[in-house]
């Protein structure tokens, strides 16, 4: 599966050290590789998947979404040719909040 960084999720990226870009480049590659690895969320952010990861004894969050079941049948089930969106990737702090205002918009 391929990525799609949405503006929050660059925008943080852009912003930080090397070596947690590198950090977060390496989630991504985990999510990508295993899309079912993060937690699925109910409720108000129900489709959306958050895998989490630790840098520095830090731990980050990644808010993500899987591709809908209409989509894989339209490219034939073929997973490489599907993107997994990207929403925002932070600390634990504030995250759920900026996350749905983000989605409200």
């Amino acid at each position: 599966m391929r990525p799609n960084y949405k503006q929050p999720f660059a925008a943080f990226v852009k912003k930080q050290r090397k070596a947690l870009q590198l950090a977060i480049e390496d989630a991504i590659e985990d999510v990508c590789a295993n899309p079912y690895a993060g937690e699925p969320k109910v409720g108000d952010l129900q489709g959306i998947r958050v895998y989490k990861f630790a840098h520095h004894r830090q731990q980050y969050l990644i808010a993500y979404r899987l591709p809908s079941m209409r989509e894989m049948e339209r490219e034939g089930g073929e997973l490489a040719l599907l993107m997994i969106d990207f929403y925002q990737v932070g600390a634990h702090e504030n995250f759920y909040a900026m996350l749905k205002q983000y989605l409200k918009s």
